[in-house]
């Protein structure tokens, strides 16, 4: 676990403009910050236990139910994780409940089986305009691309295309990745400091053209679902851009709304 610093942070309240009047921060929304502020510069990496309600509390002057609306909060966006007996954890995309909690695709007949990877191409390039416009890049900035395949028994089942900023991944190569078994998040998380806290997606219907029906094994103009997301590490920061075609012939898109 992180060492704590002694010197208690006290919140102030934030104040903000709104259509020409003050409006005031929550103080647990305050403590929430001060809780990811922390997370964010390392005193509590992904995985490690973080301080108790009542040392929270205690370090930043409030009421243990403050301390616990913020936890919630931030369990709700899955950046923490909270384990019956033992305490609230960073979350870390090594954990089986997080590592594919951004792949929306279930299996029809409900085996729920790991899809197998299988890299096709790592390159260094140069950021087009429409990579680098999500990415908040620079037309012709470093980037890293990765085509790579998702396989359910053998079977295609999702073409995914991704840019990540070339000054975050300088050493991520073919090798590297074909190397790792693990999933691709907690690669960047572990070897590059990199932690993806939220995403953004996209979704349309399309149909496939040539080159995607050849690598998904599936007639030139068949229905395929296009997903682009958009992922973000701590202060709203992208920090990768996902073009997937996903086959539905067996699979399908689910979420759950609240």
């Amino acid at each position: 676990m992180g060492v704590m610093s002694t010197e208690p942070k006290r919140p102030t309240r934030v104040t903000r403009k709104r259509g020409g009047h003050a409006a005031f921060s929550p103080l647990y929304r305050q403590i929430k910050v001060l809780i990811t502020q922390d997370m964010q510069s390392g005193v509590w990496k992904p995985g490690e236990m973080i301080p108790s309600e009542f040392e929270l509390a205690e370090r930043f002057n409030v009421s243990q139910g403050t301390v616990r609306k913020a936890i919630d909060e931030l369990a709700a966006e899955n950046r923490v994780t909270r384990r019956q007996g033992k305490g609230t954890f960073v979350a870390t995309h090594t954990e089986q409940t997080t590592r594919y909690r951004f792949l929306r695709l279930a299996a029809d007949d409900g085996s729920g089986r790991n899809l197998e990877r299988r890299l096709l191409e790592c390159r260094r390039a140069r950021a087009s305009a429409d990579v680098a416009r999500p990415l908040e890049l620079k037309s012709g900035d470093p980037v890293v691309f990765v085509r790579r395949l998702l396989l359910d028994a053998q079977r295609p089942v999702v073409l995914d295309e991704i840019w990540l900023p070339g000054r975050l991944f300088k050493d991520l190569s073919a090798e590297r990745l074909a190397d790792y078994k693990g999933p691709m998040y907690a690669l960047f998380e572990a070897a590059f400091g990199v932690q993806m806290i939220r995403a953004e997606e996209k979704i349309r219907a399309v149909a496939a053209a040539a080159d995607a029906a050849a690598v998904l094994a599936v007639p030139l103009g068949t229905p395929l679902l296009s997903v682009e997301r958009r992922s973000l590490t701590y202060g709203e920061r992208p920090v990768e851009l996902r073009r997937g075609l996903y086959r539905t012939d067996a699979h399908h898109y689910r979420n759950e709304l609240s």
